[in-house]
């Protein structure tokens, strides 16, 4: 069997079984022994296997159970509800203010976190009943929640930038440097919409005035006082990283012992507390941990029988330009996107990917930025968008999952708009560097 027809066939079965049900992780495991049995027999099932422990042994990856649980805890405490609040003091009377404070906020959650499916629930518990109680259109509600969430892909300390990291054996601290700037504009590029569409078309913000009357207003130093502590771990985790004191994988555990502290100094631990967020921390990284050993043996069999070279050649071998090519690459995260998660993406994918781009001359840092676009677009894309579903356990019932879906529209258009300014003018997410 020639390795274009055995290319064919692992494609094949990969998504045959995962339209029979079957988890990713299981998928890439089975296909992998399969293969390896078939093609090479008994004999190479070691060197397979290396691929798994190689992964799973990496020390950087420990940072991933450590930002877990930073997330965990805020979902429980309190911490995420008063900067929400106290964002409002600052949102003032701009138009759509609570949309814009609720982008705000999901960005530094995002910033000291990192982890998304958390930040959507939480913004979907605070900010989309106010922002529907004061007469937002449910489209930008409901947008902003899941965009706003969904930030988390690129933003410091993001989680598929240290599994970008790991992959593509790049500096995590230049990926975290890199993604600022991109990750800026996308809050600003989504602000900007919701800002226009309320000056446009005013019953878009609702009456946004002073109709909510659950919350108090705050004063400046209550205000001051509610962004502290979440200010104070972002500056922690990221201000160690950047000023070359502490690794991705030191930030992380100070980042989850700041989070700690903060809950208790503000009287909020219990051990019910810890425990939901210890089991939130373990269910999350054994399924990541789960999809990058099936992936990694798949990729490694896939190597050994010469798929790695059979797809650089082919790729490389098109006469069009490289950018052509990368071009191609982003559209293939797309549309493997609206299907698969980013994880297995991830796995699969980026050690075929990585080693043509740097072939082709491009940075693997600036392809790092972009693949983490992509799969923000790919976070909230139909019909398998993780967003929608993570938004619409916590939504009203009169919400359903089509309502999300086409408010989501507008958000996709301006992701991609950013990932085109990002393939057309690199600098945007190198300049740091």
């Amino acid at each position: 069997m020639s390795i274009e027809i055995a290319t064919y066939l692992m494609i094949f079965a990969i998504f045959a079984l995962l339209v029979l049900g079957l988890p990713l992780a299981f998928v890439t495991g089975l296909v992998a022994a399969g293969f390896t049995l078939g093609w090479f027999g008994p004999v190479a099932v070691p060197l397979v296997a290396s691929r798994m422990f190689g992964f799973i042994t990496e020390y950087s990856l420990v940072a991933v159970p450590m930002f877990v649980f930073m997330a965990g805890l805020l979902d429980r405490s309190g911490l995420a509800r008063d900067l929400f609040n106290s964002m409002r003091f600052f949102a003032g009377r701009l138009p759509g203010g609570v949309a814009v404070q609720t982008i705000v906020v999901a960005f530094f959650l995002a910033a000291i976190s990192g982890i998304i499916g958390g930040e959507i629930v939480l913004l979907g518990v605070l900010a989309l009943p106010q922002m529907l109680r004061l007469g937002y259109d449910k489209r930008i509600a409901i947008g902003v929640v899941c965009a706003g969430g969904s930030l988390g892909t690129m933003v410091p300390p993001s989680i598929v930038l240290i599994i970008y990291g790991l992959i593509a054996s790049v500096s995590i601290a230049d990926l975290f440097k890199a993604a600022i700037v991109p990750a800026a504009l996308l809050m600003g590029s989504y602000m900007l919409y919701v800002v226009v569409m309320c000056l446009r078309y005013p019953h878009m913000g609702g009456a946004h005035l002073e109709k909510d009357t659950k919350v108090p207003r705050l004063t400046l130093g209550e205000a001051f006082k509610g962004m502290f502590f979440p200010i104070a771990i972002a500056g922690l985790v990221l201000g160690s990283i950047y000023a070359g004191i502490a690794s991705v994988t030191e930030a992380a555990a100070m980042g989850a012992m700041g989070v700690l502290l903060a809950v208790l100094i503000r009287g909020e631990f219990s051990i019910r507390l810890l425990q939901e967020s210890l089991t939130q921390t373990l269910e999350t990284c054994g399924m990541i941990v789960w999809i990058g050993i099936g992936a990694a043996c798949l990729v490694g069999v896939y190597n050994l029988m010469g798929g790695n070279r059979f797809v650089s050649s082919a790729i490389t071998g098109l006469e069009v330009a490289p950018f052509v090519i990368v071009l191609v690459m982003m559209l293939m995260f797309l549309l493997l996107g609206m299907f698969l998660d980013w994880i297995g993406i991830a796995m699969l994918c980026l050690p075929i990917f990585v080693p043509i781009v740097v072939e082709l001359g491009y940075d693997p840092v600036w392809f790092g930025i972009l693949f983490a676009v992509s799969m923000q677009v790919s976070y909230i894309s139909p019909p398998f968008g993780p967003a929608a579903f993570y938004l619409k356990s916590v939504a009203p019932p009169d919400i359903t999952l089509t309502d999300i879906f086409r408010s989501m529209v507008p958000f996709i258009v301006i992701q991609i708009a950013v990932l085109g300014l990002l393939l057309y003018f690199p600098a945007i997410s190198t300049w740091l560097l």
